[in-house]
């Protein structure tokens, strides 16, 4: 990829100066996109908080009906919170004013990331060979869709799920929750940004599998190693993480880790097709 780099600079006259002029304005384009919906985000803090944010504490979030409808067919599941009165507290000055300007980042962010990525691959593809530009078609798309189905399913599943049992756990009797909205938030982000994330991994494992890198062999015989970096990684990027949350978070990915060799074992097929 260093020699296709090369030979693309030589053949359109671009300096290592001119692509790093490139690259600022990619850049440049990213933060203006990200930088207009954290505006629109700050404008609509209602949304943001109470109806998004705050919204698995509320009893008529989808997740929270749902576990309601569970608990009553299923006498030993009390997975209902709709009777939980949450107490959140303020312990900062300019607490929430940094949380108001903090998430809106947050949520600009997340909602810019397809262009964002696109940005960034309109970047890298010159500097790809033909036959890594043609498997990798549909990267945005599909790198963007995984992200947010990773997304919803931290904030519907593990979030609501999460948050209701530790609030609801009391190990003392005479000890009340209240829990401070930096460390609620904090909670959040940790449950939904790195499950997103960690759904591309099937994407990635479809793009290496394409440029020859890995196969399903390679895969298989690697699973149980590949299954303690995955938790690893977890841990790392959940700061707030915790054992529930860590194993809610990697079953999903662990899953998807078995999909991607499915997946690597089509494209080898494929490849063998094609090559014969």
């Amino acid at each position: 990829m260093k020699e296709n780099i090369l030979d693309d600079a030589s053949e359109n006259g671009m300096s290592f100066l001119d692509h790093l002029e490139e690259l600022r304005w990619h850049i440049i384009r990213s933060v203006i996109v990200i930088f207009i919906f954290t505006v629109v985000a700050f404008l609509n803090k209602r949304i943001i908080f109470d109806y998004i944010l705050f919204g698995p504490t509320r009893p008529d979030f989808p997740t929270n009906i749902f576990f309601c409808w569970i608990s009553e067919r299923v006498p030993f599941l009390n997975m209902c919170s709709a009777n939980l009165e949450y107490h959140f507290i303020n312990t900062d000055l300019a607490g929430q004013f940094m949380m108001h300007i903090k998430m809106s980042f947050i949520v600009g962010f997340v909602v810019a990331f397809p262009f964002v990525f696109w940005e960034f691959w309109r970047f890298i593809k010159p500097a790809l060979y033909k036959n890594e530009v043609q498997s990798t078609k549909g990267i945005v798309f599909f790198s963007s869709v995984l992200f947010v189905l990773g997304c919803c399913f931290g904030y519907f599943i593990i979030a609501p799920f999460s948050i209701n049992f530790f609030y609801s756990y009391s190990a003392i009797e005479i000890a009340q929750n209240f829990i401070s909205i930096d460390n609620y938030i904090a909670n959040v982000i940790s449950m939904v940004i790195p499950t997103g994330i960690m759904f591309e991994l099937p994407m990635f494992v479809y793009f290496l599998s394409k440029i020859g890198m890995i196969g399903p062999e390679l895969l298989t015989k690697s699973r149980r190693f590949a299954f303690v970096i995955i938790l690893f990684v977890i841990a790392i990027i959940t700061p707030q993480g915790d054992m529930i949350s860590l194993v809610l978070i990697s079953s999903p990915v662990l899953i998807l880790y078995e999909v991607s060799i499915l997946i690597s074992k089509r494209v080898s097929r494929k490849f063998a097709e094609d090559f014969d």
